[in-house]
């Protein structure tokens, strides 16, 4: 330690954050031959090593940290926290950053010590908070103070609710738990955050700042640990909290430590603001005057802790560290992690054994100076440190490589959560901070680089994990961009996928836009959507264009929802028009589309969809077109609106009315006039039956088809959900439990007629294969017929109904048609009985 006799020059720079104190200290420094300066964080030694590295090379700037050494053999600046500042070494010029730290009940008994003891020989200058300049003045006298007024102005905005933050905002809370919920809500609301907190390692902490900083991410989510001089472009810090664990107990921020906080916000001449979320009372005018205005109380005591020492035994040692200071204001610091392991190591009986003289009482201590980085297993870590000095006393002072080697391996694993990652890293940190003692070990280099290499690769992973689990870039990156004027780019694939600047989104069906079905939050599903909608509009001319240019191949009609697909998407729906077999088109609702591209678009399906209609029911159209008589005409108008098929009890009157030409006339246009029904045979094949279900669901304002009959099915088990008119729209008849397509009921019926000319039958299998049913299912059928069940020799026989004649055929005479449609007992009677299913 240098203490000049000669008065070296000792400035104190004062003033709150944003005045470039830590700027002055650096160029003073690097203005010297040699210099040293103790940084509060490892992280700041590191970011200002690197600075001066930029400036003076490499080869003539040390960085030395508990955990970290870069020492070349003619280094002359040195970059240090403040407990490994090597105060051992002369230096011309020697600086304390954050001088304010001396009041921390933790560890300002060390900075205490530094503002004490620790001088350069030509200027020693101490940089921080106003609030220490009293006590500076009366333990360091002679010191000069510059008083450095802030770059730019912080404003206090009141309350505002964290998920309507404005971008570039740091959000302040005091426990893990609450910074990862908090950074979920941000996630969920503004695609992620960034997180900073005393549990990460300052390679993962450095991680996530420098995505911030990249603006990969507008939020950071952080402990006091911002606090420190992290230089980051915050423009807004709110507190989430005002309490915070200290260690011991919970206790209230005060209000220095708030402004230390809040002055995150805003660098060098942008101006910052700063508040409270609403989940915190807002902060009283007071407060807000104090923080403004740097108007702090003045400290009025350090903490204190002796720093002579005595090893002659373990008695002395602790007597030394319990000394009271005899300097007003200074108090004596609170039992610090070292002390309370010293305590309960010598309590036991082996070290107390094995530390009886100076050099192993001085080991003990340094052993107990270890850091316990976890902060969470106290106990285990001091039952560690035992075991070190244990070693060291009695393995020729080094510690087996075998056992290192086990414990460094236990944590070289990079799976688990966030807090398992974490608290391996605290563990191996540990590990390089022994690696770092070299007299400890044979290889400290190996150790050294074995230690670095498993804790960057577990903090690599935790920065992958709290990326995965805070972060949503696709949304981060699309909500950010919706805050600008202009355009997004956006693309639309083959395949119908949306990339909007070069994220993936959801995929474009027709016009309607799905989000990327993976996205489950739906705070992100609605940014993600609301992006791709601004994108989209774009596009969405074109695409009509395109509908509009189309062949007719490019459309299809889907039987199951009565949708237009567009190569494969649905685009429009069909619902109930001026007639059943003039459906009318709705383009689908999409927020892509205008009023005149919805017409532009339903214009062209309406034409595609009569031009499909026409095709698929071409018997139907051809006959509908013919030039026929009034009688004949009005059947084919009747049959028409049944899609193609009607029972002819229902249409006797006009088939009565017909003439042998227009029996002719229809014959040739393929119109048959069965015994059960009036049909049109080309309509029964698989295509138009599914159009026909398509036409009449959509007539009857039905979402779906009763049924689907399955292709190339003569007859299907009725359903109740099915009315008897939608059977027939489709050409299948209701007949006992089953539908039977006509066609099949017709020859079915004429069979029947066939068989009864050798008086009562029981139909065979030929019967059953026309129907393809069992011979329960025909039994029901020719019941539904009219035909009258008989017991014959134990089994059921079928004869005619009750009446002298047949029925009449398509050549039977009209005087006789009409002394049948007369007859009660008439085959056609029988067909009253059919059965209608609910």
């Amino acid at each position: 330690m240098q203490i000049s006799s000669a008065k070296p020059r000792v400035v104190a720079v004062l003033g709150p954050t944003n005045t470039g104190k830590t700027h002055l200290a650096m160029e003073r420094m690097l203005g010297h031959d040699s210099g040293m300066i103790g940084f509060p964080l490892r992280l700041l030694a590191r970011e200002n090593y690197d600075r001066a590295v930029r400036i003076r090379g490499a080869g003539q700037v040390a960085l030395i940290t508990g955990e970290e050494k870069i020492v070349p053999p003619h280094a002359r600046y040195f970059l240090c926290t403040v407990e490994s500042m090597p105060l051992e070494r002369s230096v011309s010029f020697l600086g304390v950053d954050e001088i304010q730290m001396c009041a921390d009940p933790d560890r300002g008994h060390i900075f205490t010590e530094r503002l004490l003891s620790a001088r350069g020989g030509s200027e020693t200058m101490f940089m921080g908070a106003e609030t220490i300049k009293p006590m500076i003045r009366r333990l360091v006298p002679g010191t000069e103070f510059m008083t450095r007024p802030r770059f730019s102005t912080l404003r206090y905005i009141g309350s505002q609710k964290i998920t309507r933050l404005p971008a570039r905002s740091a959000i302040v809370a005091f426990s893990a738990a609450d910074v990862y919920a908090i950074a979920e809500l941000v996630r969920r609301h503004r695609g992620g955050a960034a997180v900073v907190l005393g549990a990460l390692s300052p390679r993962t902490r450095n991680a996530q700042v420098a995505m911030y900083q990249a603006g990969e991410v507008d939020y950071l989510v952080a402990t006091d640990a911002i606090g420190m001089g992290l230089n980051m472009d915050v423009d807004h810090v709110a507190f989430a909290q005002t309490r915070k664990f200290d260690g011991r107990v919970p206790r209230a921020l005060t209000p220095a430590e708030m402004a230390q906080i809040a002055g995150r916000a805003g660098r060098h001449m942008n101006n910052g603001t700063f508040g409270t979320t609403t989940d915190v009372a807002p902060f009283d005018p007071e407060l807000v005057a104090r923080i403004e205005n740097h108007d702090f109380e003045m400290l009025r005591a350090l903490y204190w802790r002796n720093a002579r020492l005595r090893f002659t035994s373990l008695a002395a040692l602790r007597a030394s560290l319990s000394q009271p200071s005899t300097e007003a204001g200074l108090v004596r610091a609170r039992t610090a992690d070292d002390e309370m392991a010293l305590e309960t190591l010598a309590k036991d009986p082996v070290i107390a054994a094995l530390a009886t003289s100076p050099a192993a009482v001085s080991l003990l201590w340094h052993v107990c100076q270890v850091p316990d980085f976890g902060k969470v297993l106290s106990d285990a870590h001091t039952r560690l440190l035992g075991r070190i000095y244990t070693y060291l006393m009695t393995k020729d002072g080094r510690l087996p490589e075998d056992w290192i080697a086990a414990q460094v391996e236990r944590v070289d694993r990079t799976d688990g959560d966030i807090d398992t990652l974490a608290q391996r890293i605290a563990n191996v940190r540990t590990w390089t901070y022994v690696s770092f003692q070299a007299q400890w070990l044979d290889d400290p280099a190996g150790w050294q680089e074995r230690t670095r290499a498993v804790e960057d690769r577990l903090s690599d992973a935790l920065h992958e994990r709290l990326t995965r689990r805070f972060v949503d870039r696709r949304t981060a990156v699309l909500v950010r961009r919706m805050k600008d004027s202009a355009e997004m780019t956006a693309a639309v694939t083959r395949k119908g996928e949306v990339v909007v600047e070069g994220q993936f989104v959801g995929r474009l069906a027709g016009f309607r836009f799905a989000a990327d079905a993976e996205e489950t939050d739906p705070n992100a599903r609605r940014a993600v959507t609301s992006a791709a909608l601004r994108a989209l509009r774009g596009e969405t001319d074109s695409r009509v264009a395109r509908v509009e240019g189309e062949a007719d191949a490019a459309f299809a009609l889907d039987p199951a929802t009565a949708r237009i697909l567009w190569q494969g998407d649905p685009v429009a729906q069909l619902t109930a028009g001026a007639g059943i077999l003039a459906p009318a088109v709705e383009p689908l609702a999409s927020d892509l589309l205008e009023t005149a591209q919805r017409e532009r678009i339903r214009v062209r399906l309406k034409t595609w969809l009569d031009g499909r209609i026409e095709a698929g029911l071409g018997a139907l159209m051809k006959v509908r077109r013919a030039d026929l008589p009034g009688p004949a005409r009005g059947l084919v108008f009747q049959v028409s609106e049944t899609l193609g098929s009607a029972p002819r009890l229902d249409l006797e009157p006009q088939i009565q009315a017909l003439d042998a030409a227009s029996r002719r006339s229809l014959r040739r246009l393929g119109f048959r006039l069965g015994r059960v029904g009036v049909f049109l045979p080309a309509l029964l094949r698989p295509a138009a039956v599914e159009l026909r279900a398509v036409l009449w669901t959509v007539h009857a304002g039905l979402d779906a088809p009763p049924i689907v009959v399955p292709p190339g099915r003569v007859s299907v088990p009725l359903e109740a959900a099915a009315p008897a008119a939608f059977y027939r729209a489709i050409g299948y008849w209701p007949a006992g439990g089953l539908a039977v397509r006509i066609d099949m009921l017709e020859r079915v019926a004429e069979e029947a007629w066939k068989r009864l000319a050798d008086g009562p039958f029981q139909p065979g299998p030929d019967m059953l294969a026309l129907a393809g049913c069992s011979a329960e299912d025909m039994a029901g059928i020719l019941d539904s017929l009219g035909f009258r069940r008989r017991q014959q020799d134990g089994q059921d026989r079928f004869a005619a109904p009750t009446r002298k004649r047949k029925p009449p055929t398509d050549a039977g005479s009209r005087t006789a048609g009409r002394r049948r449609a007369k007859t009660d007992d008439s085959p056609f009677a029988g067909l009253r009985n059919l059965v209608q299913p609910r």
